[in-house]
């Protein structure tokens, strides 16, 4: 038998096959911030470049940094201003509803007892499942005979369509996983059942509410077919604006990446300002003491 050495630690076969887990997860984790980041990081560096740097056969990773492509969006016929206001208003709105509709009709549906109920839940949110080819075709007859083509209105209610019942789904599970107890409490306090959902359920939920608001407005800000299809001169948002830049001429690959930081950054900002609302509206239910 070789002698230890003194001081040394044995690490048992179990503690070595953790630590190359650990290492292996890292590496995973690496590798996808760099698949998910680096294109990011290029193009915010693209959008400060001109137009000979950021159509060079060789990347350009040392360059004077220019705001031409950002001026030219709100200068001349390219005006980003408008359709920022449309995207913003369209996926604001509809976000906004589907979370105020959304989240009493979850509520009734986790607080419901009925037969069936199971399948209700699954045919709400496979209504969200469908291909966007088969609702654009209903929706656009509808639109049409009712006026709402080209309106901010129309762009509203579309995205409404696949945003609501998203978040019917997904408010129902955030309802269903606290104890009835609560709002039973509540209810023998002298609360009626509108005052127990007001005051004990939705403060309860604030995490699901707003992480049900953030993912519609995400769903509603990055569409590209309905607004295409439903939008117009009067209501076009920013992924039409991109589309505009790709011409018989040429792609203006300046403006392009501008365009494509103005459609992410808000997003991501969104996102990073409320991530700790995310984090625990997602994972909720994930780990029940029940």
């Amino acid at each position: 038998m070789s002698a230890r050495a003194p001081g040394a630690t044995l690490v048992s076969p179990i503690e070595r096959g953790s630590r190359r887990s650990r290492i292996g997860i890292w590496i995973v984790i690496g590798l996808g911030l760099v698949w998910t980041l680096v294109p990011l990081l290029w193009m915010l560096l693209s959008s400060f470049k001109n137009t000979t740097d950021v159509t060079s056969a060789t990347p350009q990773l040392l360059f004077t940094p220019t705001l031409d492509n950002y001026v030219g969006l709100f200068t001349g016929a390219n005006n980003l201003t408008p359709y920022i206001v449309h995207s913003v208003l369209a996926a604001g709105i509809s976000a906004i509803l589907s979370v105020v509709i959304g989240a009493p009709a979850g509520y009734g549906l986790a607080r419901t007892r009925m037969r069936g109920k199971h399948h209700l839940s699954f045919w709400i949110i496979s209504t969200r499942m469908a291909p966007i080819a088969a609702i654009v075709l209903p929706l656009f007859l509808m639109f049409r005979g009712l006026g709402l083509i080209d309106t901010l209105a129309g762009l509203i209610l579309a995205y409404m369509t696949f945003n609501l019942p998203f978040a019917i789904w997904l408010m129902s599970a955030f309802f269903a996983e606290l104890p009835l107890a609560l709002e039973e409490s509540a209810r023998v306090e002298g609360c009626t059942r509108w005052q127990a959902f007001w005051h004990v359920v939705l403060p309860l939920t604030k995490s699901g509410l707003v992480t049900t608001f953030v993912l519609c407005l995400v769903f509603a800000w990055n569409d590209y077919a309905f607004a295409l299809v439903f939008s117009g001169p009067n209501s076009q948002t920013l992924p039409i604006a991109a589309n505009q830049l790709v011409t018989q001429a040429g792609i203006d690959w300046g403006q392009l990446t501008a365009i494509g930081t103005f459609v992410v950054v808000p997003m991501m900002l969104a996102g990073l300002a409320v991530r700790r609302w995310l984090v625990t509206g997602l994972t909720l239910g994930a780990v029940t003491g029940e």
